[in-house]
């Protein structure tokens, strides 16, 4: 996928489950060495997402998401990895400033590893801007549960937060935001309304902590039949109408059709074409 859909979180000190997520049908697979592992086994669960690093052909991109940067661990996690070639991309919990990612450089040096921040403080939130726009982020996302915490604030309150790093990501010419992990693993319905509420914001795609996750977070995120109908039939009448850039026009039916209405039809046609090619 050029566009990640799905992210499956599994346990660093679970190395009996790697296999396992790489077979899911995520996208991408994040070996979590933060809070899914309890601190007695943190330096193992890093071991374990080493060797399994070392050995990976093919399948899923692997991330890791280490400990938080501020610490001893965060940074030992991180050294862990500096030679390691199957390892896709960094996650990195707690970033509250651009220059938190500079470490990267110092690690990495001229080697491009993808760092994708968590914004999970108020302090990260207001930086989200110039941590978009840092040269080692390749993506942002809300630690959703963290800033809930933090700021006193319900559910509903989120949107607002998530708009901002909607707009954040947009602005650095990042790829999409997707969602916060859903932690219910049963309540199916309610992954799903989730999901396409998240999508009305502009989230796009969604970590999961169980692989039954998957395949619905693929479904509400994937254009409908209608969706594609509509999109198809305002692509089709602008290149009759050669309307590409500037201009407009009246569909049949009555809908107004201008040049970024023809941009965001584009964009659902090249994602269904993407997620055909790639059904997992």
């Amino acid at each position: 996928m050029t566009t990640p859909i799905t992210w499956l979180y599994v346990p660093g000190d679970r190395p009996d489950r790697f296999e396992r997520a790489a077979a899911s049908g995520a996208d991408v697979v994040i070996i979590d060495l933060e809070d899914a592992v309890d601190v007695s086994r943190k330096d193992q669960a890093r071991d374990n997402a080493v060797a399994h690093l070392a050995g990976t052909r093919g399948g899923p991109e692997v991330h890791v998401r280490i400990n938080d940067l501020a610490t001893q661990r965060g940074r030992a996690d991180l050294a862990a990895f500096a030679d390691v070639a199957g390892l896709a991309g960094v996650r990195l919990p707690k970033v509250e400033s651009p220059t938190d990612l500079d470490v990267l450089d110092e690690v990495f040096g001229d080697r491009a590893m993808p760092a994708f921040p968590l914004l999970e403080s108020a302090r990260g939130l207001a930086n989200a801007h110039a941590i978009a726009a840092h040269p080692r982020t390749a993506g942002i996302a809300l630690g959703e549960q963290d800033l809930l915490a933090e700021l006193s604030i319900d559910e509903a309150a989120l949107d607002q937060l998530r708009l901002q790093v909607v707009v954040a990501a947009a602005a650095a010419g990042l790829g999409p935001v997707p969602m916060s992990v859903y932690a219910n693993v049963r309540d199916e319905a309610g992954l799903l309304d989730s999901c396409r509420r998240g999508r009305s914001l502009g989230l796009f795609g969604r970590t999961a902590i169980h692989p039954s996750q998957i395949p619905l977070i693929r479904k509400a995120f994937r254009p409908t039949e209608a969706e594609i109908s509509r999109a198809r039939d305002v692509v089709e009448a602008a290149a009759r109408a050669e309307v590409d850039g500037v201009g407009a026009l009246v569909l049949p039916d009555g809908r107004f059709v201008d040049a970024p209405i023809v941009a965001k039809a584009r964009r659902v046609l090249a994602l269904a074409e993407e997620i055909s090619q790639h059904p997992r």
